[in-house]
């Protein structure tokens, strides 16, 4: 038996006797129904801070766990929850870049890269959150380029940073759209999302592998979606753009495969990130898709799909080229 932390799950708190009522009382407070708390019961509560995007501080998860631990009768049964588990020096040697990596997904993936013994060459559009990722890995080897991956001088600097040798490269950035459906869709809607989710790519992997054919190896994964296996998933722009993905990683990795260069891409489903939508979601479009992003399994944390990430990025992915890893807790096979 363990006390209800951070890092217990939601579910254990709104199990708990002590948990629940605190729960019952935020949810009060936040106008939000207990049923909103379905797809993510299996997340730490730790995760609806940067799922509430800003509106739920750290110090309100902080004050919940002083006060469970105020009382002596909040005992929950350990986590059977999956936990990451670092593998030391799977990295050693290696120089990886991470774009997107100041926050979600490829935050999680750079930072699980440094402490795995990489270089890592963290580019991210945002200065301010890339100086407080290389704060939170101060003592690893982590450089980092303020870069915006769909102009070719900040693609230039991105390579230039790597001191010739770039092992491998996570394409992580990336934005939503609208949820449009095409005759809504408008030419800012379309182009900016194809901008980021699909040339950038194209850009900067591009310019990567002459390093990698050069060495005679490499590794790239590219981050997709569910939205690249099925048309249910998002607005036209964000789905066309991730199929778009899934085109660039078969073709790429058909090319190369012979020259020692893997390419592939994972697709995730729900994941508990918090990055922000369009202010203007389409209410066309929504209301389309609810009834089934009503039926994703669960949501999953960035850590878990920086897990899926590196392991298609190492070398344990060996033998693994042209896949499209569907990291979705099973959304994909409904």
């Amino acid at each position: 038996m363990s006390r209800l932390t951070a890092h217990s799950t939601i579910q254990q708190w709104i199990d708990s006797p002590i948990g629940g009522p605190l729960i019952d009382e935020l949810l009060t407070r936040s106008g939000v129904s207990a049923e909103s708390l379905s797809a993510v019961a299996q997340l730490p509560l730790q995760q609806l801070v940067p799922l509430s995007q800003g509106k739920l501080p750290q110090s309100v998860v902080d004050h919940l766990v002083s006060q469970v631990h105020e009382s002596a009768e909040d005992d929950v049964e350990e986590s059977s929850g999956w936990q990451e588990q670092i593998t030391r020096g799977r990295f050693a040697g290696q120089t990886v870049v991470v774009t997107g990596a100041a926050s979600g997904i490829g935050q999680a993936t750079a930072s699980r890269v440094a402490r795995e013994g990489g270089r890592v060459i963290a580019a991210d559009i945002s200065a301010q959150r890339l100086n407080e990722l290389a704060m939170e890995l101060a003592g690893l080897d982590l450089v980092t380029v303020e870069a915006d991956i769909t102009r070719q001088e900040s693609v230039d600097a991105i390579v230039s940073s790597a001191d010739g040798r770039i092992d491998a490269l996570a394409n992580v950035a990336g934005i939503n759209d609208d949820f449009s459906p095409l005759h809504e869709t408008s030419d800012a809607m379309w182009e900016k999302v194809m901008a980021i989710n699909l040339t950038g790519i194209f850009k900067l992997t591009r310019a990567v592998i002459p390093l990698m054919l050069s060495a005679g190896r490499g590794s790239v994964v590219n981050v997709a979606s569910e939205a690249s296996l099925r048309g249910n998933a998002s607005g036209s722009s964000y789905t066309a753009s991730k199929h778009g993905v899934v085109g660039l990683t078969k073709s790429a990795a058909f090319m190369y495969g012979p020259q020692g260069i893997r390419v592939n891409a994972v697709a995730p489903g729900g994941v508990a990130t918090g990055i922000p939508f369009p202010a203007n979601i389409s209410a066309t479009g929504s209301a389309r898709l609810k009834p089934y992003q009503a039926q994703i399994p669960t949501l999953a944390t960035a850590q878990q799909l920086a897990s899926s990430i590196t392991f298609l990025l190492s070398h344990e992915g060996v033998n693994l080229n042209g896949v499209i890893l569907p990291s979705d807790g099973g959304w994909s096979i409904q």
